[in-house]
């Protein structure tokens, strides 16, 4: 799974990156995390954060095959 950057900041007219902010990968389960928020469910803490990035991983899948 390619976990790149999900808002790098480039330097002018450098290859490197000035700041890589969050992965890709945490960007998903965030937005999966805070729609889980949305819901009234009746699990841990700890259950969501996993069941997040279950998700995340699912649609860093569905990217790869997108891409190729």
């Amino acid at each position: 799974m390619n976990d790149i950057p999900a808002f790098p900041r480039p330097h002018s007219g450098a290859t490197q990156y000035a700041q890589e902010g969050m992965t890709l990968r945490d960007y998903f389960a965030a937005k999966a995390l805070q729609a889980a928020s949305n819901r009234a469910i009746a699990f841990t803490r700890k259950d969501i954060a996993e069941w997040s990035y279950l998700i995340a991983d699912e649609m860093m899948k569905a990217r790869e095959k997108k891409d190729a």
